[in-house]
């Protein structure tokens, strides 16, 4: 396949020599000049060859494993390359634990490109995280071999405002020659978009509608068309895109996050493109927006994208376009997969001490943290929750009337509301905690996790307050993870020892475990799809409109903080 012209070139040939394309041949001419004695031939008769896949925006950690198993888990699926922001594991362990993170990914042959965390945290003055990151370190990691670009920069307000650090960021990425990756959710397609164009900021993954993607292609940027585990944002754009005619060439393909056991049971970025396909994008297209488009914007195209002479011999053949099985994956011409199974293999990755000791709750955890005490002994009381939207991160700020008994909030698990508290789970005795209350989960009993954007904190929900502790204090003895609970009984875990986030099983192995978690969920009353991912950004600051961090309430369409009481 040529990305480069848009065509099926048939019977051409391709050879390899030291992990480049040295000859392509095409329109009759061959490769018989190029075999030697120790020359490996591969007879393709029937097969597509195109250029390795890439993931234009991926945060591995949300795979639930270290890089090393991650790549064991997608290369197999035609992924060559992918474009890691790991801004889960800097606000959890800063800079030295992003070194730690590509220590391991150096161990295997997925290329993984390092998009430097913007935002740690993500937005000023609304959370406690467990580190930080300013200008002076990004520019640092700008010096690194594998840094290509700056990750998300999800402080989109402070890009507005002039925000010394924020700015200061792109600043630095900018005068390295490195480009900034963006994260624009706000309605203002007019004059706060162009500012945060102007600002350097030349792509964005969070396009919700038809609408939000032509504005920004329309000003220059990159939209990355998004289709991961819980964010299904392909369905909402992409047959309007197909149906205008409009130039795709700034169009990028990415997942953004994506559960184990979507890698392990329906594949990586071949799966977004038999989704893209199956909404009408024509396969080539869609092979563009993942090969030689990603390349151009990120400024590899010198070396990655397309199957031409001189590129790195990033090689998929595939059956068909429709499916998009790999058969055969070579990363810089060596043969790394080969039918749904990969031909490298990488022993258990030796975490220090510093990434899987991070549930630093010290004597927060008692039965009052989880009583919500007002000023009136019964009755009922107006507060405000997070209404979800299934399938999407947008939450909405809604009221709701909730029991009170013996002066204290009750949850409402007959009408769906929920309990939630956040613990700051990175200073001990000295962290804080919130409360506030969620609509839309549907469950009975309580659940937990310690994979909640950004900060990461111990996030715990529920309709009592004994289920909610047994679940908080599960984690803490496991080193962070997710768990279910009903009834005093914990129906199912997932440990996550590496800084909460990640495990050190195999991708097989978390993947069971995540299926059994959500049968506990769906056991419990939840109807959602991926209702993990949804409960995992119940605390992300910074998009809209209502998040609860271990500070409370944060309004993020102002960025002020809110009451819990609506009365």
């Amino acid at each position: 396949m040529s990305v480069t012209t848009h065509e099926i070139l048939d019977d051409t040939d391709i050879a390899i020599s030291h992990g480049r394309v040295a000859y392509l041949g095409i329109g009759g001419h061959t490769a018989e000049h190029c075999v030697g004695p120790d020359t490996r031939v591969v007879d393709a008769t029937g097969l597509y060859a195109v250029p390795g896949l890439m993931d234009s925006h991926i945060h591995i950690e949300s795979s639930m494993v270290g890089p090393s198993e991650y790549a064991r888990a997608v290369v197999p699926h035609g992924t060559t390359g992918i474009y890691a922001d790991p801004h889960e594991v800097a606000n959890v362990r800063g800079l030295e634990g992003v070194r730690v993170m590509w220590e391991d990914a150096a161990r295997t042959p997925l290329k993984t490109m390092l998009t430097t965390p913007s935002c740690v945290p993500a937005v000023l003055g609304v959370e406690d995280t467990g580190s930080s990151i300013d200008a002076s370190q990004v520019a640092q990691t700008m010096t690194w071999d594998q840094t290509v670009a700056l990750g998300e920069m999800m402080n989109f307000p402070g890009i507005l405002s002039g925000e010394e650090n924020a700015t200061g960021e792109v600043a630095e990425t900018l005068k390295a020659d490195k480009v900034v990756t963006g994260h624009y959710v706000s309605p203002d397609d007019d004059r706060g978009l162009n500012a945060y164009i102007s600002a350097g900021v030349s792509s964005c993954h969070e396009s919700g509608t038809f609408d939000d993607v032509i504005a920004k292609l329309r000003m220059g940027m990159y939209a990355q068309l998004r289709q991961g585990s819980a964010w299904l944002n392909l369905p909402g754009y992409l047959p309007q895109l197909v149906e205008s005619g409009i130039d795709t060439r700034l169009c990028l393909l990415c997942t953004d996050d994506s559960h184990p056991h979507t890698i392990v049971d329906d594949g990586h970025m071949d799966r977004v493109l038999r989704t893209a396909v199956s909404l009408g994008l024509d396969p080539v297209t869609a092979i563009q927006m993942c090969t030689i488009n990603c390349a151009t914007y990120f400024g590899v195209g010198q070396d990655m994208g397309s199957i031409t002479p001189g590129k790195c011999a990033d090689v998929v053949l595939m059956d068909d376009l429709k499916d998009f099985r790999a058969r055969y994956v070579w990363i810089d011409g060596d043969l790394v997969a080969r039918d749904g199974r990969a031909l490298f293999e990488v022993e258990p990755f030796p975490w220090p001490d510093f990434m899987t000791h991070t549930m630093e709750l010290g004597d927060t955890l008692t039965p009052q943290a989880f009583e919500f005490p007002v000023d009136r002994q019964d009755g009922r009381c107006k507060v405000r929750a997070m209404g979800i939207t299934p399938g999407d991160t947008i939450t909405h700020d809604i009221i709701v009337d909730v029991p009170v008994r013996d002066g204290k909030l009750q949850a409402d698990g007959e009408n769906d509301v929920l309990k939630v508290c956040v613990f700051d789970r990175h200073h001990g005795s000295a962290g804080t905690h919130s409360r506030g209350f969620a609509k839309g989960f549907g469950i009975h009993g309580a659940l937990a996790q310690t994979v909640s954007h950004d900060a990461h904190n111990l996030l715990v929900m529920g309709d009592n307050d004994a289920d909610m502790l047994l679940a908080a204090k599960t984690l803490e003895e496991c080193g962070g993870g997710e768990v279910a609970v009903q009834d005093g009984r914990v129906l199912a875990l997932v440990e996550l020892p590496v800084c909460g986030l990640m495990s050190t099983e195999r991708v097989e192995v978390v993947s069971r475990k995540v299926s059994a978690i959500e049968a506990a969920w769906r056991q419990m009353g939840c109807t959602l799809p991926s209702p993990f991912m949804t409960m995992g950004v119940m605390s992300l600051a910074c998009v809209p409109e209502l998040r609860l961090t271990n500070r409370g309430y944060v309004n993020c369409v102002s960025f002020k903080m809110e009451s819990l009481l609506a009365e």
